[in-house]
């Protein structure tokens, strides 16, 4: 599954650089998040709870931050199992200042398996798309209360 998406954030390009590196600003900004712990420089352990459907599960794994270039831009992987199957990504993060702020552009892909695979592509990448953007509007709000 492939997503590729650009958003554009009333935020410093930095302050957003820094909310990846902060297991309590992450926590605060995935959606369904229940743990988030950071057990490396730039390695996480992670429980979601998300849900596709009639497909619902908790899902647990890492997240890793790498080929970091500060504070422009990262790759960032994400490999979690759950009851439902299980999911694995990477995605490139690129930031770039802007008059307005900072633009965030994401190119992720994504493969996936059990349960959850059978609700269809089309499906999955509606609610990648939904997780996205529900993450990126807890970003701004994060950042700029």
């Amino acid at each position: 599954m492939r997503l590729q998406a650009t958003y554009t954030l009333p935020v410093p390009r930095q302050r957003l650089w820094a909310l990846l590196f902060s297991a309590e600003d992450l926590r605060a900004c995935l959606p369904g998040c229940e743990r988030l712990t950071q057990v490396a420089p730039d390695t996480f352990e992670v429980t979601l709870t998300v849900g596709v459907a009639a497909v619902k599960g908790t899902y647990a794994g890492r997240l890793q931050i790498l080929d970091q270039e500060p504070p422009g831009r990262c790759r960032l992987r994400l490999e979690g199992t759950g009851s439902p199957g299980f999911v694995r990504g990477e995605a490139s993060v690129v930031l770039t200042e802007d008059a307005g702020g900072t633009i965030l552009a994401i190119d992720a892909d994504a493969q996936v398996g059990g349960v959850i695979a059978s609700v269809g592509q089309r499906m999955l990448t509606g609610v990648a798309r939904m997780l996205l953007a529900d993450f990126v509007k807890r970003v701004e709000a994060h950042l700029t209360r």
